[in-house]
């Protein structure tokens, strides 16, 4: 049985058939490829051998593979750099910016962050050491680290 898409699938390929329509390839393969990583995920976990064999796939993983490939690109960039390929330099530059979009896109906002951290102060207590791995391990793939961090110690000082 097929699985439901996420919102976010649903996004990358309605952008991939958009930007099929105007003829933008560079976008087009960016998109054609995230959606790749996703499938490659999803098929990775019917092996037996993967730590995560057999569990369901879900937005946050779609996520994390976007910010993977995010990353991907900004280690290659200097890279490139180094070795005089300007135009190696500016597809990577574009295919990064097309996916922060959609990470970003992901991402919780202030309010969202700190209400999350607030319940979980409230659950817990004012102890640094006990929030900060609950507040982690929650926000995972829809929040940057260093930020939840800096709630976190903000709001439990």
């Amino acid at each position: 049985m097929a699985r439901e898409e996420f919102p976010i699938e649903q996004q990358l390929r309605k952008d991939a058939q958009d930007a099929q329509r105007a003829r933008d390839q560079v976008k087009l393969d960016t998109l054609r490829m995230a959606l790749g990583a996703i499938h490659n995920l999803e098929v990775a976990r019917t092996d037996q051998k993967n730590p995560e064999h057999g569990q369901p796939l879900t937005e946050a993983d779609c996520l994390r593979v976007l910010e993977q490939e995010v990353k991907k690109r900004s280690q290659a960039i200097p890279l490139y750099k180094q070795g005089g390929r300007t135009d190696l330099v500016e597809k990577e530059q574009r295919e990064m910016e097309i996916l922060q979009a959609y990470v970003q896109s992901g991402q919780l906002g202030e309010d969202e962050l700190r209400s999350i951290v607030a319940r979980l102060i409230a659950e817990n207590g004012k102890d640094f050491r006990k929030v900060m791995p609950l507040a982690s391990k929650e926000t995972r793939g829809r929040a940057d680290g260093k930020r939840v961090n800096a709630i976190v110690r903000e709001m439990t000082q």
